[in-house]
C-alpha cells in the first residue's frame, strides 16, 4: 500500500465518508447461537471463522465448539463487549459471531474493473432503505431475476444480518452484492465505467416500462418513507416512475424494486 492510499475501511478526514475496502466486503456476519450453528451445519456455507465472548457459558456454546471443530473453522475469544460491537446488535449476539465467506461480493470498483469494454451490465443500487426484511427480499429478487449486482452501500443501509438472510431465504450469502461507503460514491464510480443512472421516483416523467435502457444501467431504488436522497439525485441522469391505477400512489420498496429488477431482466 503507498503512502497515499487510505487503509482499508478508513473514512476521509474531510467528509468522515468511509474510503477503500472493508473487510467487511468478503463477509456476511451472522450472530447468535442458532444462525451460526446453522452456517457451521450448512456444507454449502464456507465460514472463515467464529468469534466467541470471553465467559460465555460452556454448555451453552459446546454444539457450536464441536461443529466448528468437525468443519476446521477457526474459533477465536474476544470480550463481550467486542463481539456485540462485530454484531451490531447488542442484543441478540448471545455472545457468538461468525464471518461466512460471501462468494458473490465484492466492491464496486472490483465490479467495473471486471467488465470488458463491451460488457454489458444491470445493477440494482439501494438508497437508504432501512428495512432488514425490505433489503433480504430485494437482495432475492435481484439474484433471482439474474442481475449483475445490487449496490449495497456500508452507510445508510441495513449490514447483511441474520434479519436480512432470514428475508432472502438464505439467498444473501450468494447473492451479487456490490459494496461502497455511500449509494452516491458508488453511483459515482458506475457513472464512470459508463452507466446510465436512473432513480425510481414517483415524479419521473417517463414509465419505467417504456424508457430507452442502455447496455450498462443502474436503477436507484430510494428509502420507504423518504424516497431518494438529495445526495444519490445529484448523481442521477434522470428518473423514472412506475405508472399505477386505482388512487394508488406507491408501491412497497421491495415490490417496487421487484418490478425494476425482473423488467430490466425482460429487456
Amino acid at each position: 500500500m503507498s503512502p497515499s492510499q487510505p487503509p482499508a475501511g478508513s473514512a476521509d478526514p474531510a467528509t468522515d465518508e468511509p474510503t477503500g475496502p472493508s473487510p467487511k466486503d468478503r463477509f456476511v456476519t451472522v450472530y447468535g447461537r442458532k444462525p451460526v450453528l446453522e452456517a457451521l451445519s450448512d456444507p454449502a456455507l464456507d465460514v472463515d471463522k467464529v468469534i466467541l465472548a470471553e465467559g460465555a457459558d460452556p454448555r451453552a456454546v459446546r454444539p457450536l465448539l464441536d461443529a466448528a471443530r468437525q468443519r476446521g473453522v477457526p474459533v477465536r475469544r474476544a470480550s463481550a463487549q467486542r463481539v456485540k460491537v462485530l454484531a451490531g446488535n447488542g442484543r441478540q449476539d448471545q455472545g457468538v459471531v461468525a464471518d461466512v465467506v460471501a462468494p458473490g461480493m465484492r466492491t464496486v470498483e472490483a465490479f467495473v474493473a471486471g467488465l470488458g469494454p463491451d460488457d454489458g451490465a444491470r445493477v440494482l443500487v439501494l438508497d437508504g432503505l432501512t428495512n432488514p426484511s425490505n433489503v433480504g427480499m430485494i437482495l432475492r429478487s435481484a439474484t433471482a431475476a439474474g442481475l449483475s449486482g445490487v449496490l449495497l452501500p456500508r452507510r445508510g443501509a441495513p449490514s447483511i444480518d441474520p434479519l436480512v438472510v432470514k428475508a432472502s431465504a438464505g439467498v444473501a450469502f450468494h447473492a451479487p452484492v456490490l459494496r461502497a461507503g455511500t449509494a452516491a460514491a458508488g453511483l459515482g464510480a458506475l457513472a464512470e465505467a459508463g452507466f446510465v443512472l436512473l432513480g425510481l421516483d414517483g415524479g419521473g416523467q417517463s414509465s419505467l416500462f417504456d424508457v430507452e435502457l442502455p447496455d450498462r444501467v443502474a436503477i436507484v431504488v430510494g428509502g420507504e418513507t423518504d424516497g431518494l436522497t438529495e445526495d444519490v439525485r445529484g448523481e442521477l441522469h434522470d428518473t423514472v416512475v412506475v405508472p399505477m391505477a386505482g388512487g394508488v400512489e406507491s408501491l412497497n420498496a421491495a415490490c417496487a424494486a421487484t418490478l425494476a429488477c425482473f423488467e430490466l431482466a425482460r429487456r
